[in-house]
């Protein structure tokens, strides 16, 4: 693998991860809800499936599941749905204020239900299988080992997502002295609902056929 191909798949990865999506937002809301642990058990989640997906496409299932109406589709309403009942749940929320009590140190079962959530927010997005299909083939030389450039080219995104995850959850946490006056937490709640429907309606629109 050559430095310039190094190269500009870093620059091309750290693009796509800076940029915000469902996860982000998703890490950002547990941030601030939950704690700072409870984004970092969410960011992993999400980076796990993403990772998944990832890797489906280097190995080339990615173009099957891609070329598949059923599975496309099937992602696709899945993950649409999931992100609208995460905004929903948000804007029916009764909480109006947030406090230091609500920062608490989650337990197992937290643990698990916030690596499933962002799991699932991470796995739903079939463009992302798209997308990595696309990208692969530009940056893989099958006359090198595929083994070593799948090492380097899923662990140089995982280090960049995983970082931007964290950075924009501790941005969140930052916020958070803001968000404990009084109503605070209402508005929040609407925002993220409205982000998380929106993204939910978007990712229902979505189709293979490039806009």
């Amino acid at each position: 693998m050559s430095v310039e191909v190094l190269v500009y798949y870093v620059i091309a990865i750290f693009v796509l991860t800076a940029s915000p999506g469902p996860c982000v937002f998703l890490c950002i809301t547990k941030s601030v809800t939950e704690g700072f642990s409870a984004s970092i058990y969410t960011a992993m989640g999400s980076l796990t499936a993403i990772v998944g997906i990832l890797t489906l496409s280097f190995t080339g299932l990615g173009v099957i599941i891609s070329n598949s109406d059923f599975a496309f589709d099937l992602i696709k309403w899945v993950g649409a749905f999931y992100l609208i009942y995460l905004g929903l749940r948000a804007l029916t929320s009764k909480e109006s204020n947030f406090s230091v009590e609500t920062q608490c140190q989650p337990n197992s079962s937290d643990a698990f239900s916030n690596f499933a959530t962002g799991f699932m927010v991470g796995a739903s997005n079939p463009k992302a299988i798209l997308f990595f299909t696309a990208l692969f083939p530009q940056f893989i030389n099958l006359l090198e080992s595929l083994l070593f450039q799948y090492i380097v080219f899923v662990s140089t995104f995982a280090i960049f997502e995983f970082l931007w995850l964290l950075t924009y959850a501790y941005l969140g946490l930052r916020s958070r002295h803001w968000l404990y006056s009084k109503g605070r937490a209402q508005k929040f709640n609407k925002l993220t609902g409205g982000i998380f429907i929106s993204a939910g309606i978007l990712l229902s629109s979505t189709s293979k056929e490039p806009a």
